[in-house]
């Protein structure tokens, strides 16, 4: 379908010039906030996302970064414009915010900037970016915790406040935010380069506008949104009509020890796709909760990667789904719920979302389940060198399903984080911490006609020093299935390593203390198998065998080698 035929060629050419323009400003705003930050799980891990909306909230452009943020951008533009109005902004200003149910956030540590732009004295954009920062406080170092039981032991909480005016950031704001941290002068940089980047996204936006005039950039803006929502329509039309359920199952909601259900029901009806979320298990005790706009991001990223990946990504894939949310569960939980894990649930519930919709799809199109567990573990402590405090935040990949015709990636980042893990060099340059050990876990793929991707074994000690450790994981009882006779790939093991070497395996969502010289060691799930193994081509089981990626006794069990 060529893009909006009710348009002319000239238009449609310029509907699709304007278009890359607004992303190449949300890329640059994106560059600009990697290379000035402080914090390295920003600089290095590249956990943070950006993007341009319109002077109404429409999202008209997101950069290539996180998933589950950009709900969270889409939701605190919508925040904003309710408490201030079209009208209420001025030049030079700058806005900061992080609370999921006051400003639609993901959770505390993940902070907005969003900056209203102004053309010839009148706001027509906004431009956003999101970072999650080390450490925003509350009880647990890394603010991350799995097991806390309300928002308010995650942090400190930030509905939509003015942090600049004309121009001038506000150091007052600065200070009351980061010095409720356990990083201020890290987490106040970061700050002042997030309120930087946005600065010069309204430099190019003025650019843009400059080059193109106003009246076609808005234009273009609705033929953009128009365009993304008959392109996920008409790839919804192409699918047979009806109701495809799929289940996936959390270890344990972070205070209680059972298994929460997470259900979804997707309906194809001609155009129109509903997931109905009813099944899914009640409010959680503990911080897997996951707040509206994470719910919304999940479901916008699944339908955009299953259905269109190159249709662009805007306020038009948002508006092409409707959702049914039990009150008081898991996917649509009330204040004060604690959210501070709510990466685990968004993965998983993208796992169940790619397993209905899969049913619908051609064989060639589905793919094993991956790893969705996104286990994070947070290292912090006292840093004799610096003399200061320091928190060591990092998830960590694992494997992705396998495809129709190709093996899953090994060690990646899936579904909705997409984020990067830490250099070794950084990590021991950074922190006072060491890598012992950073590898494929072998056999960990669910073997298969084309095999899961392998999950990461990743081993941290702590040298000279004694430290917390937080650990806010899943999928140690559940792996990632197989599709069509595909097998399941392993579970996560976490372990407790002291300096005799005795180990400890540890619960999904736990805290303790590492004394000197003892270590952490994290082994992440592999991705689901796709097709009977039986089906492997032998030259790959060899290629396996020869790489090390599996075991003599699992290429004779699985495939008869």
């Amino acid at each position: 379908m060529s893009m909006h035929e009710e348009l002319s060629g000239s238009e449609q050419i310029e509907m699709s010039v304007v278009q890359q323009r607004l992303l190449t400003v949300a890329d640059d705003v994106g560059h600009i906030l990697i290379r000035g930050a402080f914090s390295s799980n920003i600089k290095e891990r590249r956990d943070c996302s950006t993007a341009v909306f319109g002077a109404t909230g429409n999202l008209v452009a997101q950069a290539d970064h996180m998933p589950i943020h950009i709900g969270s951008l889409l939701w605190g533009v919508r925040a904003l414009l309710n408490r201030y109005g079209s009208d209420g902004f001025e030049d030079g200003e700058a806005f900061v915010m992080n609370d999921p149910y006051l400003a639609g956030g993901t959770h505390l540590p993940d902070i907005s900037i969003i900056t209203p732009v102004f053309i010839d004295r009148k706001n027509c954009f906004f431009v956003g970016n999101i970072a999650h920062h080390a450490d925003v406080g509350g009880p647990t170092p890394g603010s991350v915790s799995g097991n806390s039981p309300t928002i308010f032991h995650e942090g400190i909480r930030i509905p939509p406040i003015r942090i600049a005016r004309k121009g001038h950031v506000d150091h007052d704001v600065i200070n009351l935010i980061t010095q409720n941290t356990r990083n201020p002068i890290e987490g106040a940089l970061d700050l002042q380069n997030q309120i930087g980047a946005n600065e010069r996204g309204c430099v190019l936006l003025n650019e843009v506008v400059q080059d193109h005039g106003l009246q076609n950039i808005q234009r273009a803006e609705t033929s953009i949104i128009k365009y993304t929502k008959r392109r996920i329509q008409n790839e919804v039309n192409k699918l047979p009509d009806g109701e495809f359920t799929a289940t996936r199952f959390l270890d344990d909601d972070g205070r209680a020890s059972e298994p929460v259900t997470l259900k979804v029901k997707a309906i194809i009806d001609g155009v129109h796709l509903t997931f109905d979320f009813t099944g899914s298990g009640n409010q959680a005790g503990g911080a897997v909760n996951l707040s509206n706009s994470s719910l919304e991001a999940t479901v916008a990223y699944a339908v955009k990667s299953l259905l269109a990946p190159d249709v662009p990504g805007n306020s038009g894939l948002f508006e092409s789904i409707n959702t049914i949310l039990p009150e008081r569960s898991i996917v649509n939980p009330i204040s004060p719920a604690a959210v501070a894990a709510r990466a685990v649930t968004s993965n998983r519930l993208a796992g169940a979302i790619f397993d209905a919709i899969g049913q619908a799809l051609p064989k060639e199109k589905r793919m094993g389940s991956s790893n969705d567990s996104t286990s994070l573990i947070v290292l912090a402590g006292f840093n004799p060198e610096t003399r200061e405090s320091f928190v060591y935040p990092e998830s960590i990949g694992g494997g992705a399903g396998a495809r129709f015709l190709a093996d899953g990636m090994d060690a990646v980042h899936v579904h909705t984080v997409n984020s990067t893990n830490l250099p070794i060099e950084v990590l021991e340059l950074e922190y006072p911490l060491r890598c012992n050990e950073y590898s494929l876990v072998v056999d960990s793929g669910g073997p298969g006609r084309t095999r899961g991707g392998l999950g990461i074994a990743r081993e941290i000690c702590a040298v000279d020093v004694e430290c917390s450790l937080t650990i806010r994981s899943d999928g140690h009882l559940f792996a990632a299935p197989g599709t069509d006779g595909g097998k399941s790939g392993s579970t996560t093991k976490i372990f407790h390593k002291c300096k005799n070497k005795n180990s400890t395996e540890l619960r999904s969502k736990s805290t303790l203390t590492l004394k000197p010289g003892e270590s952490v060691r994290v082994e992440t799930l592999g991705g689901g198998g796709l097709g009977p193994p039986e089906q492997r081509n032998s030259k790959s089981v060899k290629q396996d065998l020869a790489d090390g990626k599996i075991t003599v006794e699992a290429a004779k069990i699985h495939y008869s080698i």
